[in-house]
């Protein structure tokens, strides 16, 4: 049996499985909620039997600490909100991401449980990409036909979040596939997922997984000439898959054409390659200077939106979000948490940001090394310098708080070799 199998059977046969069913069931709409609401269970029969449980657990208590920065920022902006039903009712659903990732905590505390849930995740990764090619070259796929731009896999032509997802995740699936078969296997599963992350037209997701792409280089190499030979055949290899990309894919031909019209000079061809983006980043900022304190709440950045725009604004004329008026978020981290929950909110992050890198610093190479594809993982995630889905949203927050509660027991696990001997 293979060891992606062992780690899938692992992981469907302990307590593992509550967790895992988030990632498992993503694409099917809000299903995934299955496995937050089973480990909500398990926490509240964990304290049942073992009140002083959090105090054993350091990686829990920094997960409190993380996920009160995360919901804090919303709960003060919700005080004066300008969509207040919205706001009160996404901090009341935010409350569930801490049980998610407290059973994360509690039941991933060994080694060998940890690389079984690593490889789980990279079962699923691997499902998708499989699915995503079938769809590629068929036009069909578990979710159905492609989308006319861009495929979208198992997550359905309404739902373009195969690229994203994908990205995040496939330092699991590049961690598993270097485990069992080194450099081949790695190699051949980075481009087993080049062509779906291409293919998906998110380019936000192509930045991604360069990032990882750089991430694995430099923590497999670990000395700068090796560590540049590996990113230039890394950049070697997308270049050479996005030639035959551009050649033989109409969608992705239509995303770089788009693409390509920033080098155009104009701040309409820029505005134009961006998606519009240009315009929703301005209104951005007007929105933050004028609620800065606290933001406008969080999850009320679409209903503000009208009274910040331009008139002719593209997405207030087109109501793009279905509901109300105007776009339906940043579409930057940074700018959502500033517009959302304004300065103080992006001091609470920022306070979380610096906390969570003195700990992964503070724990040693050791945990570090452990932790290291969920932290790639988070880290592509939070990139910055990119374009991103909402983090406060219910499909992109539950995906987050998933991997930031995977992260804090990933640097607490008890190593394989300390754990011998002791009661599953």
């Amino acid at each position: 049996m293979s060891p992606s199998a062992v780690s899938l059977k692992a992981a469907l046969r302990s307590p593992l499985l509550p967790f895992w069913l988030v990632i498992a069931l993503l694409p099917v709409g809000r299903s995934s909620e299955l496995g937050t609401f089973l480990c909500l269970v398990g926490v509240i029969l964990l304290f049942a039997r073992h009140p002083s449980a959090l105090r054993e657990h350091e990686g829990a208590r920094l997960l409190l600490w993380l996920l009160g920065a995360y919901v804090g920022a919303a709960l003060l902006s919700a005080v004066d909100s300008l969509a207040p039903g919205r706001s009160w009712s996404t901090v009341a659903s935010l409350l569930r991401y801490v049980p998610l990732g407290l059973y994360a905590c509690f039941a991933i505390r060994r080694e060998e449980k940890l690389d079984a849930l690593y490889g789980a995740v990279a079962v699923v990764v691997g499902v998708w990409a499989l699915d995503a090619w079938v769809q590629a070259l068929t036009g069909w796929s578990l979710g159905g036909h492609a989308n006319a731009e861009r495929i979208s896999g198992i997550f359905g032509a309404t739902n373009l979040k195969l690229g994203p997802t994908l990205a995040v995740l496939s330092p699991f699936a590049l961690w598993a596939a270097h485990r069992r078969w080194r450099w081949k296997g790695l190699l051949l599963t980075f481009l087993l997922l080049l062509g779906p992350v291409l293919l998906s037209g998110s380019r936000a997701s192509w930045l991604c997984y360069a990032l990882v792409a750089v991430g694995f280089a430099w923590h497999l190499s670990r000395r700068p000439l090796r560590f540049l030979a590996t990113v230039g055949l890394g950049m070697l290899l997308i270049v050479l898959a996005g030639g035959v990309a551009w050649k033989t894919s109409d969608r992705f031909q239509l995303r770089m054409e788009r693409t390509v019209q920033a080098f155009h000079g104009s701040n309409q061809a820029m505005d134009t390659a961006l998606s519009g983006r240009l315009d929703i980043w301005r209104t951005s900022v007007a929105m933050f200077k004028a609620h800065p304190i606290n933001g406008v709440g969080v999850r009320a950045y679409r209903f503000a939106y009208p009274a910040f725009a331009p008139a002719n604004d593209h997405f207030v004329v087109a109501e793009s979000c279905g509901e109300g008026e105007g776009a339906c978020h940043a579409h930057q981290w940074v700018l959502e948490v500033l517009t959302e929950t304004g300065t103080l909110g992006l001091l609470l992050w920022l306070g979380a940001i610096g906390m969570a890198v003195a700990t992964w610093w503070r724990v040693g190479a050791e945990a570090r090394a452990r932790a290291f594809p969920v932290t790639l993982a988070l880290g592509v995630m939070l990139f910055p310098l990119n374009t991103h889905l909402a983090f406060y949203s219910a499909w992109w927050g539950l995906l987050f708080a998933w991997l930031l509660g995977l992260w804090c027991a990933a640097l607490y696990v008890q190593p394989k070799a300390s754990s011998s001997g002791e009661p599953a």
